[in-house]
């Protein structure tokens, strides 16, 4: 019989123990990106609730204030199988997705699947680059107004990720995210989203499809970004069903450079505007451009440069 206390799974809830989601424990949040193999507090909830069922099964009754605690999938277990969360779900990394396998994970082809997808794909560091007064770019990398990149892999697969301009020039960030696994994506709509202290920003997807990977290390070092924009700082993988016709609205080569020059120029205008003339070596356009000249305002830069 389903419990009518289970709390609905929500989206928004990244930081949640699936403990909490499950509605074992009232409040506790996690600390450590749902790494439960390393966690205390996951041990301690699995032996008190192992303790709990053993009682049970010889016709006893669990006394205490822990002896109402049971095990997070016994719980799930009660609400209709359509209802149960994915632990993926559960971890932030997917759109909701209904275990049909009774939270037997080992044998489960999604959670296969989803490793597969996750975790295995080899990010290939660019060594021909354009370097247009400072900012780069890689060859063979298609660029979106809206300073987002494209690398096409194998098949309708591309790789996506911010271009050292837009890292540069609003980050570093202190979070940055993609849409979950599962999630469709639109060209030219607002599909990442970026946060600096109070400030937010939301770059447009650069391609139509499904997202098929998220890298989930920017969860935990979003620095990569800056630091390697083309290769370990990228956001998302995308399985594309429209590349080509995606790929006619984009810019690559010299057409990318010439692009990236232009916005360059501009950027020159409003901090002169703002901060007078620049210095003779470049002034302000190295790292932190925002950081260091706030008065160019965050959401007059990202109207003109992100397009949002």
């Amino acid at each position: 019989m389903e419990r009518n206390r289970i709390k609905k799974i929500v989206k928004d809830k990244s930081d949640l123990c699936i403990w909490m989601q499950a509605d074992v424990v009232r409040q506790k949040t996690c600390k450590i990106d749902y790494n439960c193999k390393t966690c205390n507090f996951d041990k301690v909830m699995r032996r008190v609730s192992k303790k709990n069922r053993q009682i049970r099964e010889q016709s006893g009754i669990p006394k205490g204030k822990c002896g109402k605690i049971v095990y997070w999938k016994d719980r799930l277990r009660e609400l209709p199988t359509w209802k149960r969360p994915c632990i993926h779900h559960m971890k932030a990394r997917i759109e909701f997705r209904a275990c049909t396998n009774d939270y037997r994970c080992g044998d489960c082809e999604f959670d296969q699947y989803f490793y597969d997808q996750y975790t295995v794909h080899t990010v290939v560091r660019p060594v021909d680059l354009l370097d247009i007064e400072g900012f780069k770019i890689p060859h063979g990398y298609y660029l979106h107004p809206g300073h987002a990149w494209v690398k096409v892999e194998e098949g309708s697969e591309v790789r996506i990720g911010l271009d050292d301009f837009a890292l540069r020039l609003l980050g570093p960030f202190d979070q940055l995210e993609a849409p979950l696994i599962g999630k469709e994506v639109k060209q030219g709509d607002t599909d990442i989203s970026m946060n600096r202290g109070q400030h937010k920003a939301r770059v447009l997807s650069p391609v139509s499809g499904v997202v098929t990977a998220i890298n989930h290390r920017l969860r935990e070092k979003v620095n990569l970004a800056n630091h390697d924009p083309y290769s370990e700082g990228w956001v998302m993988r995308v399985h594309t069903h429209s590349l080509r016709q995606d790929l006619k609205k984009l810019m690559i080569g010299r057409e990318a450079g010439d692009y990236v020059g232009k916005e360059i120029n501009q950027l020159h205008k409003v901090i002169e505007e703002k901060a007078g003339p620049l210095a003779a070596d470049g002034g302000f356009l190295t790292d932190d451009i925002y950081g260091k000249v706030p008065q160019l305002g965050w959401k007059k830069l990202t109207k003109l440069f992100l397009h949002t």
